[in-house]
């Protein structure tokens, strides 16, 4: 269900290159939610760092509302780059996982493959 890789880089360079990789892609980034200082701007402990990229294709997008508007919910794709005990990660839910049991529509298994694909390396040459 997920899709997780470590990488020696530090957190700030990861999101960079994450961020880089999403445009090379064909993809967009909406939105980064920088989670680590949204709590601790609220008074809470929390030693990570985590931030979450809101990255979209529109082409890819309006297939998926077309063949299910429901699934409007769980869009855009969300990659993340987090820190564990120290340890930089980037990571995200696999989108055909998601969109399988989220959808038994045969028509969106291509496109969530496609989709698959390219998070997957936009993760990998972050890492």
């Amino acid at each position: 269900m997920y899709y997780i890789v470590e990488t020696a880089k530090a957190f700030d360079q990861a999101s960079a290159d994450l961020e880089a990789a999403v445009k090379r892609h064909g993809f967009g980034v909406l939105h980064v939610h920088d989670l680590g200082a949204t709590l601790r701007s609220k008074g809470l402990a929390f030693d990570e760092q985590c931030r979450i990229f809101e990255v979209c294709n529109p082409g890819q997008a309006a297939k998926v509302l077309a063949a299910d508007m429901r699934l409007n919910m769980a869009l855009p794709c969300r990659i993340s780059v987090f820190t564990d005990h120290g340890q930089t990660r980037i990571g995200l839910i696999k989108p055909v996982a998601m969109l399988s049991a989220l959808s038994k529509d045969p028509a969106l298994i291509p496109v969530a493959n496609e989709v698959e694909e390219k998070t997957r390396l936009m993760v990998d040459e972050a890492k």
